[in-house]
């Protein structure tokens, strides 16, 4: 019995000796790879680097308006007895658009002639004096000569007399003043027809026959109509500031309004504002925004101005025979084509990534030293401040491989982004997918390529 039970436990020493290296072994293989065939295949995506021109652009949102737009209000104040357009009229100028009751300004007039006239017969009543003052002066002044009237009396007849040219002088000045003020109603007079200074459409009305309103020359009055040029359009954005330095006159644009989905318009930039508009100023959301003017070049509401305008520049198919109707207000979101680089290095934007040199120096350093120096090296990273060395770089296939290359990018459109150097077309680049460039791919990992055609 004691031989029997020591032959057992020796096999079981045994026994529990070879399942140890098995697992040891089993071990070593998963992390040799012995097992799975190698490391483990990222699945990624890939695209050739190809030349391209791209447009970098700039894109912001804003409103359409008419390019001139005229304000009517009116310099005098009344009640409208006669209005013969209605909103969405075209006008000509010159055309009478409404009358204001004359009644009180020709009631004006009326009494500013009778002033006048009375003025006139002063006058001539202080001529008559003048000239009766003058004989007097005439007169003594001869018998002064001759030493037969005294000092005193000839210097009476002289200011006597100059006092009547004085008064003849006023006469005339508040005849003038009579005669500015008959012209200045006769003014008002004329002002109570309201006629339109351009050729336009009635884009708003404001009021209504048997309305008061209120109207001065200083001051602005009550606003009743908007005269605008329909067929002259344009689009006012905001530009941020960090894109605003990109944007010049004359760049060209494409137009899409809400209104019309699915098609797009031409347009040119024509202003660029000096001064920001900036909100939340002070606080952590400030927004600096900068106007940007941006003519429709398309042609559109042509129908309200006949035939007179010539089409051009048209960008719609012909065949549609399209032609849009903008009116103020409609949103518009706007592509600014800004700069343009021909026939260059281009991959899509989202193969570029950036990495931390300083971070994969350090691990390589310390994969290649033996334990106290990385000690010693820890200790010193720890010490100081951590120095972050951030780069662009694409991943591209290089025979299943990941290869990273540090590359230099320029301009950019909604796809593409220009490569300038470290790259070359051909290449074939890693684009995808985000959390693997961006996470987890390193320089020398297997790839696999999953395209989608």
């Amino acid at each position: 019995m004691p031989k029997e039970k020591s032959a057992t436990k020796k096999l079981l020493k045994i026994m529990g000796i070879i399942v140890v290296l098995l697992v040891v072994v089993g071990v070593v293989a998963k992390l040799a790879g012995w097992l799975d065939g190698g490391p483990t295949e990222k699945q990624v995506e890939t695209e050739l680097a190809e030349l391209r021109t791209i447009t970098q652009i700039v894109s912001a949102t804003g409103r359409i308006q008419p390019e001139i737009e005229v304000v009517i209000r009116p310099d005098v104040s009344g009640e409208i007895i006669e209005l013969t357009v209605k909103e969405g009229d075209f006008v000509r100028e010159g055309e009478l658009l409404l009358r204001i009751k004359p009644d009180l300004y020709q009631a004006r007039i009326d009494e500013l002639n009778a002033a006048l006239l009375t003025q006139r017969s002063r006058m001539e009543q202080a001529r008559s004096q003048m000239l009766q003052a003058e004989i007097e002066y005439l007169k003594n002044k001869e018998l002064y000569d001759r030493e037969l009237i005294p000092d005193l009396e000839y210097q009476q007849t002289f200011n006597a007399y100059e006092a009547q040219k004085s008064n003849l002088k006023a006469a005339e000045f508040q005849i003038e003043s009579a005669e500015a003020q008959l012209r200045r109603a006769e003014e008002e007079l004329q002002q109570t027809v309201i006629r339109s200074p351009q050729d336009g459409t009635i884009s708003l009305l404001a009021v209504e026959q048997g309305e008061r309103v209120l109207g001065q020359a200083q001051t602005a009055g009550t606003e009743m109509m908007r005269i605008a040029r329909m067929e002259q359009m344009e689009v006012v954005v905001d530009v941020n500031e960090n894109d605003i330095v990109n944007v010049s006159v004359n760049d060209t644009t494409i137009i899409e309004a809400d209104s019309y989905p699915n098609r797009s318009f031409e347009g040119i930039v024509t202003e660029i504002a000096n001064s920001a508009d900036i909100s939340g100023s002070g606080q952590a959301d400030q927004v600096t925004n900068y106007k940007v003017t941006i003519r429709i070049s398309t042609p559109h509401n042509l129908e309200h101005t006949g035939s007179e305008f010539i089409v051009m520049n048209v960008s719609e198919d012909p065949a549609i025979e399209f032609t849009p109707s903008f009116k103020p207000g409609m949103s518009a979101n706007v592509d600014i084509k800004t700069n343009t680089a021909q026939n260059v290095v281009t991959i899509p934007i989202q193969s570029v990534t950036v990495r931390d040199f300083a971070k994969v120096e350090t691990e390589d350093s310390e994969s290649d030293s033996d334990d106290t120096t990385s000690i010693e090296t820890d200790s010193l990273n720890n010490s100081g401040p951590v120095i972050e060395d951030f780069r662009r770089v694409v991943f591209i296939n290089e025979g299943g491989i990941a290869k990273r290359i540090e590359v230099e990018t320029g301009i950019s459109d909604n796809r593409y982004i220009q490569v300038m150097s470290g790259i070359d077309a051909g290449v074939e680049v890693i684009t995808g997918s985000y959390r693997i460039l961006s996470r987890e791919l390193e320089d020398g990992d297997a790839i696999s390529i999953q395209n989608q055609n």
